[in-house]
C-alpha cells in the first residue's frame, strides 16, 4: 500500500516536471509572465481596497504608516546628510503649518513648486498633500514666457521657490504681482520686497501631526499634482495627475520586483514623473531609502552607488549612454546595483551597459505622464520596451492601429473605423478610456485635451487616448518602440524611423551622438533625412566610414542626405533631443554656421555641403 503511494507520488512528480519542462521549452517566458501577473493582481486588490476605504487611503497615509513603523529609517540621503522618515514627517508638518498661517491655504488650493532637486522639495510636497492641496511641479529649467505659461495653467495663487532660482522668478515678478500671486522663498531672508522668506517661519512652526480632516474630501479622482510635459514642440502642457494615478505610478517599483530593503538612486529631476512618481513616490510605497542628487553626473554615478550601497538605479533618455561614454575603470563592476528602471535606452547601449557594468536587470518601461496605457519589459529582453499579457489587456484595453505618417492621421476603413496593425507591423498605440484606465487631460487647455482623443476607433462611439507613439508588437508579445508621430517622416513613398537611423549613425567610430529628423526640400514631396551629430573627443568627421555605415545598414530612402556637425545637441531637462529648431533651420549653408555635409551618391561618400551644391539641389540639377 505504502509502496503504491510512493510510486504514484513519483509518477505525479515526474509528470509535473515533464509539464514544467515542456512549458519552459514552448513558452520560455511563462514563469516570468505568471510572476508578473501575480504581482499585478495583488496591486489590483490593493487599489480596490484603497478606493473603497473611508476615508480614502492616499499615498500620504502610506507615508505616515511608514514613518510610524520605522521613524528612524533613512528616507533620503542628500549631499552627506541623512533624513529619516520621522524627520521628513515632522518637517512636512512644519511646512504645512507655516503655509497655513501665511497664506490660509484650504483643501483644493493649488500651489506651484519651483524648486531644485533637494529634500525640501519632498517635504514641501508632503506638507501640501497633508492639507489636501495639489502641487504644480514646475520645470526648473524654464524661464520667462514658458514659466508664466506653466504657472497660469494650474490656477495657483502661491509660488514657492528657492534661492538658486530667485533670478528666474524676479524676471516674471511684475506679472505675478499684477495677477495677485504671492511668492515665497525657502530662505531666511530676501532683499526683494515682493518675495517673502519662509524658512524662519517654518523653523518656528509646530511639528505636531495635522488632522486628516484637513484633506477629508480627497478621493481617488481628486487632483494631486500637475506635471508638465517636456515641451519639445511648443509650450508645455500641465497633465492632471489624480491620487489614483499617483498610486498606479507608485506601484511601478513593486511591479518590477523592488523590495523595501533596496536602496534607490534618484538623480532625475523631481519635476518629472520618472524622478518624482516612480522614484520618490515609489520609494514611499515600498518604505525604501532614496539617494537623491541635484542632477545626473556620469563621472560620479558609480562612486555614489558604491558609497551608499545602491541596489536600484533609474535612467531616462540618454543617461545610460552617458555612463557608457565614461572612461573605463577596473572597478566598474564593483557595485551592488542589481536593477535599472527607466525608458529610452537603445539596444546597442543596453548591450554595452551590461558588458561594462555587470549583470544588471534592465527594466525598460513604456509610459507617458498623462497616458492611460503602459508596458514593462520584466524579462530584460534587450530592445523591447515592454511585454503584453492577458491581464493587462483586461485592465487597460489598448490597440495598435495603422497610421499614415504623411497625413499624420490613423488609416480608416469604409465604415470610418480604424484598422488594427498586423503582428510585426508598426502602428499607432491607443488606449481605451474607461473607468479603470481614465485620461484626465490637461489643466487649462480643453483644446490640447481634445487633440489627444480618438473617437470611433474599433467601434462607433468608443473613445481612446492617442499616445502619439508608433510601436510594434512581435509574435512573442514583446513591445518595441519605433518612433514618435511627427518624428517619423516619409521620403520616396517610404516611412523613415528617426530612432533607427540614429542607431546606425552611432555605429560610425567618429560619432558620439545623433539626432535625426526630416527636412523639406522645395519641389519634392515628403521630407528628406538629415542628422545633427556630435563627434567623439579628438575625432574629425569621417566621411567614408559614416557613409559605409549608412549604406551597409539602411535602405537608400532612409540614409541621411545631410549631416550637421554640432558641438553639443540641445536636449530637454529629461534628456530628450530637441528637433523643432533644427527642422526649421534646414540645410542652407548660407544660414548655418555649423559644418554641413551632403551624401554624394556618385562619389559614394559624404562631402562638404557648399553653397554651389545647395543651389544645384534647389534647382534640381542634383537629383535626390
Amino acid at each position: 500500500m505504502v509502496s503504491s503511494w510512493i510510486v504514484c507520488s513519483l509518477l505525479t512528480a515526474g509528470l509535473a516536471l515533464i509539464v514544467l519542462f515542456l512549458l519552459r521549452e514552448r513558452c520560455p517566458y511563462f514563469f516570468q509572465d505568471c510572476a508578473y501577473m501575480l504581482r499585478r493582481f495583488r496591486l489590483i486588490i490593493r487599489m480596490n481596497k484603497y478606493r473603497k476605504s473611508k476615508p480614502f487611503y492616499s499615498i500620504v497615509d502610506r507615508f505616515l504608516d511608514a514613518a510610524s513603523r520605522h521613524p528612524s529609517k533613512v528616507f533620503i540621503h542628500f549631499e552627506g546628510r541623512a533624513y529619516s522618515y520621522g524627520e521628513v514627517d515632522k518637517q512636512s508638518n512644519k511646512v504645512a503649518r507655516a503655509l497655513q498661517a501665511e497664506v490660509r491655504l484650504q483643501e483644493g488650493d493649488s500651489v506651484a513648486l519651483f524648486l531644485a532637486n533637494e529634500p525640501s522639495f519632498v517635504w514641501t510636497w508632503l506638507g501640501l498633500a497633508k492639507l489636501g492641496c495639489p502641487a504644480a511641479l514646475l520645470n526648473f529649467n524654464i524661464r520667462s514666457k514658458s514659466l508664466l505659461h506653466c504657472f497660469s495653467c494650474c490656477g495657483a495663487k502661491v509660488l514657492l521657490t528657492c534661492p538658486e532660482l530667485q533670478d528666474a522668478v524676479e524676471e516674471i515678478l511684475p506679472t505675478l504681482k499684477e495677477q495677485g500671486i504671492r511668492v515665497f522663498i525657502l530662505s531666511d531672508s530676501c532683499s526683494v520686497p515682493d518675495i517673502v522668506p519662509l524658512s524662519v517661519k517654518i523653523s518656528q512652526a509646530s511639528d505636531e501631526p495635522l488632522s486628516p480632516a484637513l484633506r477629508s474630501n480627497v478621493n481617488i479622482r481628486t487632483t494631486a499634482l500637475y506635471i508638465y510635459t517636456s515641451g519639445t514642440t511648443g509650450l508645455p502642457k500641465a497633465a492632471i495627475i489624480t491620487h489614483g494615478r499617483i498610486w498606479v505610478a507608485a506601484f511601478m517599483l513593486f511591479s518590477c520586483g523592488v523590495n523595501p530593503e533596496d536602496i534607490i538612486y534618484v538623480n532625475l529631476p523631481l519635476y518629472h514623473s520618472a524622478g518624482f512618481l516612480i522614484g520618490i513616490i515609489g520609494a514611499i510605497d515600498r518604505g525604501m531609502t532614496v539617494i537623491l542628487r541635484r542632477k545626473f553626473s556620469a563621472s560620479q554615478f558609480w562612486d555614489d552607488c558604491r558609497k551608499y550601497n545602491v541596489t536600484v538605479m533609474q535612467y531616462i533618455g540618454e543617461t545610460l549612454r552617458f555612463l557608457c561614454n565614461t572612461p573605463k575603470k577596473d572597478n566598474e563592476k564593483n557595485h551592488k546595483v542589481r536593477m535599472a528602471i527607466g525608458n529610452g535606452v537603445r539596444s546597442d547601449v543596453w548591450s554595452e551597459f551590461l558588458n561594462r557594468f555587470g549583470d544588471i536587470k534592465v527594466r525598460e518601461l513604456y509610459a507617458a505622464t498623462e497616458g492611460n496605457i503602459g508596458f514593462i519589459n520584466y524579462t530584460s529582453k534587450i530592445g523591447a520596451v515592454g511585454r503584453r499579457n492577458i491581464l493587462q489587456q483586461f485592465i487597460s484595453p489598448h490597440a495598435l492601429i495603422k497610421f499614415d505618417v504623411q497625413k499624420e492621421e490613423p488609416v480608416r476603413n469604409s465604415d470610418g473605423l480604424c484598422i488594427k496593425a498586423a503582428t510585426g507591423e508598426t502602428g499607432l498605440l491607443v488606449g481605451k478610456i474607461t473607468q479603470t484606465s481614465p485620461f484626465t487631460g490637461y489643466a487649462g487647455s480643453k483644446h490640447q485635451t481634445e487633440k489627444k482623443l480618438l473617437r470611433d476607433v474599433l467601434q462607433k462611439g468608443d473613445l481612446y487616448f492617442n499616445t502619439g507613439d508608433l510601436l510594434r508588437f512581435d509574435e512573442e508579445n514583446f513591445v518595441y518602440f519605433e518612433d514618435r508621430v511627427g518624428d517619423t517622416f516619409r521620403w520616396k513613398g517610404e516611412n523613415v524611423a528617426t530612432s533607427e537611423v540614429a542607431d546606425i549613425l552611432s555605429m560610425a567610430h567618429c560619432v558620439l551622438e545623433a539626432n535625426v529628423y526630416g527636412v523639406k526640400v522645395e519641389g519634392h514631396e515628403g521630407r528628406i533625412g538629415m542628422a545633427a551629430i556630435t563627434l567623439k573627443e579628438g575625432e574629425d568627421f569621417d566621411c567614408s566610414d559614416t557613409y559605409k555605415q549608412v549604406s551597409n545598414h539602411l535602405p537608400a530612402y532612409a540614409r541621411p542626405r545631410f549631416i550637421r556637425i554640432q558641438p553639443c545637441l540641445e536636449m530637454t531637462g529629461t534628456f530628450k533631443m530637441k528637433k523643432v529648431k533644427l527642422v526649421e533651420e534646414g540645410f542652407n549653408p548660407a544660414h548655418i554656421e555649423d559644418q554641413l555635409y551632403f551624401l554624394d551618391t556618385d562619389k559614394r561618400t559624404y562631402v562638404p555641403l557648399t553653397e554651389e551644391i545647395y543651389r544645384a539641389i534647389s534647382s534640381r540639377e542634383i537629383k535626390l
